[in-house]
């Protein structure tokens, strides 16, 4: 069926675009829609500045076109026609390092790198605009670049120490690593950080091979639905496709999973989730397999989904897995001691109940891959996994290969927090290689990545806290559910550590524990950083604020007389040798300067905390207004 607006993917209406980039003059006719960061990453492989959203918000393909910074992701090819682009790739080509890079390289200021190419060029245009940009001016100049990893200090602090060299109030030398005898203390410079500011690593969307196809996901518009037909005969036919896989091309067990192997690669008969995949195209532009993807034809037959955890576990809800009755998919128990007993004895009993939210990881490199075949045959596929030795177990199952002719080659990870442990895409670029015998590349966009990839578990948590009059706490009760959604991933690695460390560090003679996941049809949750230690520990250290208040104590002195000491035993029985967890509460509360008292003082009639923004504590946000005075000193 033709595109009834009259794009035909295979052969686009074209452009002829001249330009001067990085000091050269290159002359390509290109696809007529594509925009400035297409021609210079697809076009003309320079792949140093990247893309992280494609929507203007991230400055990660912040570049200049006659001087002008510019979010290139935004601007039509066309408007570079004529006139004069300069990448990262080539700031400084003749001297390696700009001085604003080599201050970005002695400051730390790159952890996964993927933003530093965006605010290398920010700064950049900052100071050549404000050669003596004070720092309010160093941050409206950074202000369109989002950074998830390093925290803006670092990268604030390389900005003004590459504005004092270049103006000669501080020596070059600056620049140059100081001799010290640890590294403990010390600013240690990163070994792969030159590559990351001059933006020469290689990310998977970077990686290109001659020859290369490209790969696009149909994926389920409905949360819970069997298929009922899959009709790839129109989009297999369409000139320049290459292959159309779906679950009946997986040579071998087509179950996998981190903890229970209950996930296909593709949809099997039945979708769980709004953006399961269910078909993919191959083909040799990314437009064509896009193309392709419209004229997939599935017909569903749509079924009643669950959204909430606790009505997923009552009788009679929609079950989504047959090995798991009640949808529950972990539920993990923790017992010690007759919580019941304690909380009788206790002379204050507090309850309360404490949510977590979903949240998206929001790694600024979106999901991507390339899988190719080696002449001996073995499969390799290079992505930012997380889990590359597991992924490649899996992957050997999957396509029924010995381990042997399983490689996996983790790429540059441009931001994961623990999104990336997760398998979702790299076995069907392994059965695309496969197929095609050709090298394929996956790119995910940004909504693509939202919508498929998976969330941090959303917890709701009912806590019962017994103490003494004193203080000491003499039972525990945690009642954790936590929303899994349609497949497992790491749900039950994720149940097993809240609960484990979800009393947190306290002596507790009493504790009961539940931590329930359970399946729903949303987007499955997965790892994310503590790896569900924060929620539980977030609702703990609450209810130990929310507790000192009631009995009228300082919190901290509250913590103190509970923590754990030399020769404690676990919540899960392990004995400890030494606890460092009471120096490590005093070391914390002299470095704020802590000021013990009641939480909520002031409603008591009582003095004010003296610990706020006094001498050598940090001052408290004052929207930028705090920064003005000292930039006006400075300047």
């Amino acid at each position: 069926m033709p595109d009834p607006s009259g794009f035909d993917a295979a052969h686009p209406p074209t452009t002829h675009i001249v330009a001067t980039v990085n000091g050269r003059k290159v002359a390509r006719t290109v696809p007529i829609h594509y925009r400035v960061i297409d021609f210079v990453r697809e076009e003309l492989k320079l792949t140093g500045n990247k893309e992280g959203c494609g929507a203007g918000e991230c400055g990660t393909c912040s570049m200049f076109v006659d001087g002008t910074l510019i979010k290139s992701c935004l601007a039509p090819v066309q408007k570079i026609h004529g006139r004069t682009v300069e990448t990262v790739d080539d700031l400084d080509a003749d001297q390696g390092m700009t001085v604003i890079q080599r201050a970005f390289h002695k400051c730390g200021a790159s952890q996964c790198g993927y933003c530093i190419p965006g605010m290398v060029m920010a700064a950049t245009s900052t100071l050549r605009k404000r050669p003596r940009a004070s720092l309010d001016e160093i941050k409206e100049g950074l202000g369109g670049n989002i950074c998830r990893c390093t925290g803006y200090q670092k990268i604030l602090d390389a900005v003004a120490m590459a504005r004092d060299v270049l103006n000669g109030t501080r020596p070059e030398t600056d620049l140059e690593e100081a001799a010290t005898d640890s590294f403990i203390g010390s600013r240690t410079r990163r070994l792969d950080a030159p590559a990351k500011v001059t933006g020469a690593i290689k990310y998977a969307a970077d990686l290109w091979m001659p020859n290369m196809l490209h790969m696009q996901v149909l994926r389920s518009p409905h949360p819970h639905a069997r298929i009922q037909r899959l009709d790839v005969g129109e989009a297999r036919a369409m000139p320049g496709v290459e292959c159309v896989l779906t679950c009946d091309d997986v040579p071998g067990v087509d179950n996998f999973g981190v903890f229970i192997e209950d996930q296909p690669i593709m949809a099997r008969g039945m979708v769980r989730y709004v953006g399961e995949g269910i078909a993919a195209v191959v083909a040799e532009t990314a437009d064509i397999a896009r193309e392709a993807v419209k004229r997939i034809r599935v017909t569903y037959d749509l079924l009643p989904g669950v959204f909430d955890p606790f009505e997923a576990m009552k009788e009679g809800a929609p079950q989504l897995h047959g090995f798991a009755p009640g949808n529950i998919c972990k539920h993990t128990r923790i017992r010690k001691g007759d919580v019941e007993a304690g909380l009788g004895e206790a002379d204050l009993v507090v309850q309360e109940t404490y949510r977590t939210s979903a949240l998206e990881h929001a790694y600024l490199e979106p999901e991507a891959g390339l899988a190719y075949l080696e002449p001996d045959g073995c499969v390799t596929v290079m992505s930012p996994s997380q889990n590359i030795t597991h992924h490649r177990h899996m992957l050997a199952r999957i396509l029924g290969r010995p381990i042997n002719k399983v490689r996996m080659i983790m790429s540059t990870v441009g931001g994961g927090f623990g999104g990336k442990e997760d398998m979702l895409y790299q076995g069907m670029l392994a059965l695309a290689a496969i197929r095609t015998r050709r090298p394929v590349r996956y790119v995910f966009t940004r909504e693509e990545s939202i919508a498929a990839s998976a969330k941090r578990h959303p917890f709701s948590i009912d806590y019962t806290m017994g103490l003494r009059r004193g203080g000491l706490i003499v039972a525990t009760r945690m009642i954790m559910v936590s929303d899994g959604g349609a497949y497992a991933m790491s749900t039950p690695g994720v149940m097993n550590k809240s609960a484990i460390l979800g009393p947190g560090p306290y002596t507790i003679p009493n504790v009961w524990v539940d931590a329930i996941g359970v399946y729903t049809n949303n987007t499955p949750s997965g790892a994310f950083r503590a790896f569900g230690a924060f929620q539980s520990e977030f609702a703990t250290e609450s209810h130990l604020d929310l507790c000192a208040e009631r009995l009228g104590m300082d919190p901290a002195q509250l913590r103190r007389l509970n923590l754990m000491q030399d020769g404690a035993t676990t919540h899960t029985r392990q004995p400890l040798d030494r606890v460092a967890a009471t120096a490590c509460l005093d070391a914390a509360l002299a470095a704020a300067r802590w000021d013990p008292g009641v939480p909520h003082r002031e409603a008591r009639g009582e003095p004010a905390r003296i610990d706020l923004g006094g001498p050598g504590t940090r001052a408290p946000c004052t929207l930028g207004l705090g920064t003005m005075a000292t930039d006006k000193e400075t300047t």
